[in-house]
């Protein structure tokens, strides 16, 4: 207890947010802190350790040998007192000042963000969000660390120490251009595969969903374009006899049902699911729980479709 005796708490909380944010600017954003204050609390924490504790690489610090074999116990201890005093602790969306962080896709950014953002003005007005992009193989260790507090995907293969939930089950649609020159007369899966398909992904290479189900028939669609953007790919169907397949709502919500034509795919495929994903140790945090809640009602999906993977 020697030890203990001689650190300020506050001190452990700004070290345990510097590791999970990479960088003292991030973390002074999460702590609603400036950045000389966490800078001056490092250097406090770096002479009572005699640690450097984090060496710079490249935009973001790494940790030390030293800080790594520090992080999980110290972790796990905050989390043990912050548990105890949360339950106490009243949540008030009203009054807490907090800064919430969450990774998310553009459809589900476009789709959900303006709901959220209009009730956290309404009732939170001491609340920020922000939304910062994650790899999907970062998402379990970022939940974890408490740098981000949700993430909204597609089904992922997590450990059982993240929560999840279905949040949302949209059918695909094919998106084509007015006047498209070849489905006139028609939209069957022959027409279908003679098309040039455009595959909106972030990734150099792979599939996407619907590939599976045409896999599963041996069939093999022609990709012309491989883009970042549905936005970008709306407006290039509608420049050329290109085709996309997409969720309907977010396609209906960019104004597709309007300037394009859209069509129900030539065969059956699966929906496309989104999922919320929380870490357990704020399971029953009242913070993470009011922001669930508003994720939730921002996809409207209805409860008995919700189902838990």
């Amino acid at each position: 207890m020697d030890h203990v005796s001689k650190i300020d708490l506050n001190l452990l909380v700004v070290l345990e947010a510097i590791h999970g944010q990479g960088g003292v600017s991030n973390a002074g954003q999460k702590l609603n802190l400036t950045q000389p204050a966490v800078s001056h609390a490092l250097a406090r924490l770096r002479s009572l350790f005699h640690d450097p504790l984090f060496v710079r690489d490249g935009r973001t610090l790494a940790p030390t040998p030293f800080m790594r074999r520090l992080i999980e116990p110290l972790r796990s201890s905050l989390r043990s007192l912050d548990s105890a005093l949360g339950r106490s602790e009243r949540f008030d969306a009203g009054e807490t000042q907090a800064q919430f962080t969450l990774t998310m896709r553009e459809p589900a950014e476009v789709l959900a963000l303006p709901s959220i953002m209009r009730q956290v003005a309404l009732s939170a007005p001491r609340i920020g969000l922000r939304v910062v992009p994650t790899r999907r193989r970062m998402i379990e260790a970022a939940l974890s660390s408490g740098a981000l507090d949700l993430a909204i995907d597609v089904l992922l293969p997590l450990s059982e120490s993240v929560r999840r939930q279905r949040i949302a089950a949209d059918r695909l649609v094919v998106v084509v251009r007015k006047g498209h020159p070849r489905i006139r007369r028609g939209f069957t899966l022959a027409t279908y595969m003679k098309q040039g398909h455009i595959l909106v992904t972030a990734r150099r290479k792979g599939s996407a969903l619907e590939d599976l189900s045409l896999g599963q028939r041996g069939l093999r669609r022609i990709i012309r374009l491989r883009c970042r953007n549905y936005a970008a790919a709306l407006r290039v169907v509608g420049e050329t006899d290109l085709v996309l397949t997409m969720s309907e709502r977010y396609a209906r919500l960019l104004g597709a049902g309007v300037t394009h034509q859209i069509l129900s795919t030539p065969i059956k495929m699966p929906t496309l699911d989104a999922y919320l994903y929380w870490h357990e140790a704020v399971d029953d945090d009242a913070g993470n729980r009011w922001l669930r809640g508003l994720v939730m009602q921002a996809f409207l999906l209805p409860a008995r479709q919700r189902s838990r993977a």
